[in-house]
């Protein structure tokens, strides 16, 4: 806990996310990044010819860093707007530009273009963080991919995988998410400078119709800002649609991530896979031998948070009117950040878990061999058959001595007696030794070990190659 216990704090903040990401979603950072961008327009309109200096530029950009938030909130208490409140504060450390800041601009030019750049940067962070876990995952495919262990349909036994196939499987969906979030990134334009209902109309009147230098001004503030290009028409607003699409990635990351924790939760209970375990880490305050899974219980528990969340900007894009409606703002300060937040904690979550899971090969060996005789009779079968049997008259045998067999197990609890009872008939002719032998785990995995290994080299490790700067990362679980 933080030290302030007298009002409410998220939960994202004193728990949850990383000070990385909460940096991206500060005042400080928004702020800032407003003067940014009142420096980005005041150069294009010094360049394109309007009567502002580089003395004025250069003090701009002086005072980048240096808010004063009292005399902002005191000031936006009296005009009510926070974009003309920061426009005063700065002119007050800015006196020979105050004048010039903001020139043609609304509100949403410092507001929107922000929020773009804010996205832009927190997917970012999202997209190392990604690329981590992807990492994890690819060298526990690889370690694991010839190890069989059993398959479930239904959440019932079938035929059997190995456990790095089923890791692939957890890691072709990231790969899924990575794509989306790639497209995303390459694809997100900044607002641009577009007025009021988006006509550009301020522009025209100073820049006395010269369409040619309102589009280079643009150019010249996206250029300085990091992007290639802005919306191609908006009203006041970018189109609510992006918020929508950007937060649908972020939803896609949580499904996958929820599928995994899931998955890794029952393995637990099965006691085949666990998460990794601090020394110290208490299991049960009242059984203390328990090994309960508890971060992927945190990784479901925030997904569904983030699932959830991201019908907020749907309903908000679908919601707009006309050239803009305010009724977007305070749905999407808390639902955009949050969502951000919320990815970001369990991206944290799944780097701990993936760089450390627990496998235990001789129970999923156990596992496996109780339930390979039910899943070899086809084999057996056929086997027969080749040696002279009747396939109408096994099949009905097997199928008879199946239900023995899993009569015993289930009703008696007694191991499956189903390969005594093969063995022991002649009408199958098949040896004890021979039958061991048949029932060899590995000849049940199909290509699953050649798979994984396709799959890494022609769809993962390209990524991963392309990205060995940012390997490595780990998180320490404080919590």
């Amino acid at each position: 806990m933080s030290g302030n216990t007298h009002s409410y704090e998220s939960p994202f903040c004193t728990r949850y996310a990383s000070e990385e990401m909460q940096y991206v979603f500060s005042a400080d950072k928004k702020f800032t990044t407003w003067r940014r961008l009142w420096v980005a327009l005041a150069r294009a309109e010094m360049k394109l010819g309007l009567p502002v200096t580089q003395a004025q530029v250069d003090q701009l950009e002086a005072h980048i860093d240096d808010i004063d938030y009292e005399v902002a909130a005191a000031r936006e208490k009296e005009v009510r707007h926070d974009v003309m409140a920061h426009v005063y504060t700065y002119g007050k450390v800015c006196p020979d530009a105050a004048g010039i800041i903001h020139l043609g601009a609304t509100s949403c030019y410092v507001g929107d273009n922000t929020d773009i750049i804010i996205m832009r940067d927190g997917l970012n962070i999202i997209r190392r963080k990604l690329i981590n876990v992807m990492n994890n995952l690819a060298r526990f495919a690889r370690e694991y991919k010839d190890m069989p262990c059993m398959a479930y349909t239904h959440l019932q036994p079938a035929q059997p995988t190995t456990v790095g196939k089923r890791a692939t499987l957890w890691l072709n969906e990231l790969l899924m998410d990575f794509e989306d979030l790639e497209y995303r990134i390459s694809t997100l334009k900044m607002l641009g400078s577009k007025g009021t209902t988006g006509t550009q109309a301020s522009f025209m009147e100073l820049f006395e119709g010269d369409t040619d230098k309102i589009k280079q001004l643009e150019k010249m503030i996206a250029e300085e800002m990091g992007f290639d290009s802005v919306v191609p028409v908006s009203g006041q607003t970018y189109s609510r649609k992006i918020d929508s699409q950007v937060l649908s990635v972020l939803s896609g990351i949580a499904q996958s991530c929820s599928k995994f924790s899931n998955d890794l939760r029952i393995l637990q209970s099965f006691e085949e896979m666990e998460e990794p375990r601090e020394k110290s880490q208490i299991g049960s305050s009242a059984m203390a031998y328990k090994r309960n899974p508890m971060r992927c219980e945190r990784i479901t528990s925030l997904a569904r948070y983030v699932m959830i969340d991201v019908l907020n900007p749907a309903f908000t894009a679908g919601t707009q009117w006309f050239e803009r409606t305010l009724d977007d703002s305070a749905n999407k300060r808390i639902s955009i950040a949050e969502a951000f937040l919320g990815v970001d904690a369990i991206l944290n979550i799944m780097m701990n878990v993936t760089d450390g899971m627990v496998v235990y090969p001789e129970i999923v060996r156990r596992r496996l061999m109780a339930k390979l005789p039910f899943m070899a009779t086809e084999n057996i079968m056929m086997d027969a058959v080749k040696k002279g049997g009747d396939r109408q008259e096994l099949h009905e045998r097997i199928r008879e001595y199946s239900m023995i067999a899993a009569k015993e197990i289930k009703m008696y609890g007694r191991d499956g007696n189903l390969c005594e009872l093969i063995v022991n008939d002649p009408m199958f002719k098949i040896t004890r030794d021979e039958l061991d032998a048949m029932l060899k785990p590995e000849n049940f995995v199909g290509r699953s070990p050649q798979q994984v290994e396709e799959f890494l080299s022609e769809c993962v490790d390209p990524i991963l190659n392309a990205n060995k700067d940012i390997l490595g990362e780990s998180f320490e679980m404080k919590n």
